[in-house]
């Protein structure tokens, strides 16, 4: 069954009346066109149809004309899936006269890139001034494994909105389908389809469609920003968008502007993420998206102190009471955490717990450590042993000693133990006990030696 759709791409806008509209005939003429649909081939068929609509808005004032070709020099097989032309470009004296003359010249030849072709069209014309427009005439089989609807955000990418209108002919449904994503489709068997789309091309105005993402504060309010937010197209099961979320100048969450095609999951990259509900937005219309994100703010350090400045501390957060790492971070640093309660196991020697700490909104809690003390051990020659402390009655492991003979370690104020024995003594007995003790900002020397 033939079948070859018609896709009307805008791809920008002014407002005023008189602007020029610029429309792009992306023409596919690769080896897909060959096959019949009841007694005319498919190439014929869209033939006829482009002069028909090329007759009717070349009547249209204020209207420039371009012509890309694919599929249209490679031969099938094996083709290539960069076969793809700007044959007559904008402003080209008789550029209407020629591009008829190069589509009824036309024989189904290569391959097809639609995804490709696409693409490149938002380079094909002069300026974003006018009102640029594409026509795309194919018989909707992309053979490049592309996919229109990435093509669509490609050109979202560059700042081009593509909003296509589609007209197709001995589609089945599954087929119109893959075209959901594209645009909206029209049958090309309606009797009113020239007239309609001709209407539709001279009346034609983007509509901006918008969404704002208000990140709300413990009394709602969208006072929350400066965090990063990804847009997942739900259907799709990808994302769409990455963005940094931003207040404008009015303190008012920024404004974008994004296909209004996808049902979207907004996952806000705070600590931990907040999700919003699934949104459909409206084509033209703004959309606000509220998102539940309070947060507050947390820093762990010490007292400005003399042996401090080399420690390389880390801290893990979780929440209250539970054992899934939320994220680690360093002391002296400065992180936002959505506001709540939240354990802390903070990497020193030995290691520092604290239970319920609590972030709230807008606010900065800052703790603060003892000061470690700093521990120096010397040996004359290479051993085995480790730090030992006391607690409730026991000794605990601290850190085991390196075979190394000068180290240096920072501990946190406390009494401990060394446990010591040379590897050239191969006797337990040969064990050498050291106790110290560690204040802060103060250095520790033992020798194992003596």
């Amino acid at each position: 069954m033939f079948k070859y759709v018609l896709i009307f791409c805008c791809l920008a806008f002014l407002s005023n009346a008189q602007t020029t509209t610029r429309i792009l005939f992306v023409f596919d003429a690769s080896n897909s066109m060959v096959g019949k649909h009841g007694d005319i081939q498919r190439m014929e068929g869209a033939k006829q149809m482009f002069n028909k609509f090329i007759d009717s808005l070349s009547k249209l004032k204020n209207y420039q004309f371009a012509l890309r070709m694919y599929g249209h020099t490679v031969k099938y097989p094996p083709g290539d899936c960069k076969d793809s032309k700007l044959v007559v470009p904008f402003n080209m004296k008789n550029g209407l006269e020629i591009i008829k003359q190069k589509v009824n010249e036309a024989k189904p030849t290569g391959i097809t890139p639609i995804e490709h072709s696409l693409t490149e069209s938002a380079n094909d014309f002069p300026d974003k001034k006018a009102r640029n427009m594409i026509i795309l005439i194919t018989d909707g089989i992309e053979e490049c494994g592309g996919d229109p609807c990435a093509a669509r955000q490609k050109l979202y990418e560059k700042g081009i909105i593509f909003k296509p209108v589609i007209i197709g002919i001995g589609l089945t449904i599954e087929q119109i389908k893959t075209f959901e994503c594209v645009g909206t489709y029209f049958d090309f068997d309606d009797p009113d389809i020239y007239s309609d789309v001709t209407e539709l091309i001279k009346t034609q105005k983007i509509k901006k469609t918008s969404a704002q993402v208000n990140l709300l504060d413990s009394k709602n309010k969208p006072t929350e920003s400066n965090v990063n937010m990804t847009f997942y197209d739900v259907n799709r099961k990808k994302y769409k968008y990455n963005y940094i979320h931003t207040l404008n100048k009015f303190g008012n969450p920024d404004t974008l502007y994004i296909d209004d095609f996808p049902t979207y999951k907004v996952i806000v990259h705070t600590i931990p993420p907040k999700e919003s509900e699934e949104v459909k937005l409206t084509e033209g219309k703004h959309t606000t998206i509220p998102i539940s994100a309070p947060q507050g703010a947390m820093v762990v350090s010490r007292p400005n102190g003399v042996y401090n400045f080399n420690e390389k501390v880390k801290y893990i957060v979780r929440h209250a009471n539970e054992k899934q790492t939320l994220h680690v971070q360093s002391i002296s640093t400065y992180e936002q955490y959505i506001i709540g309660t939240y354990d802390l196991e903070i990497l020193t020697l030995p290691r520092t717990y604290l239970q319920a700490v609590k972030i709230e909104q807008s606010k900065l809690n800052e703790i603060l450590l003892p000061s470690a003390g700093m521990l120096q051990v010397k040996a004359i020659e290479a051993g085995d042993g480790c730090i030992l402390m006391k607690k409730n009655g026991k000794m605990e492991r601290v850190t085991n000693l390196t075979s190394g003979t000068n180290q240096t370690f920072y501990l946190q104020p406390g009494d401990y133990v060394i446990e010591w024995r040379s590897k050239s003594l191969k006797g337990s007995i040969y064990t050498i006990e050291k106790k110290f003790n560690i204040k802060p900002d103060q250095s520790t020397l033992v020798e194992l030696y003596k």
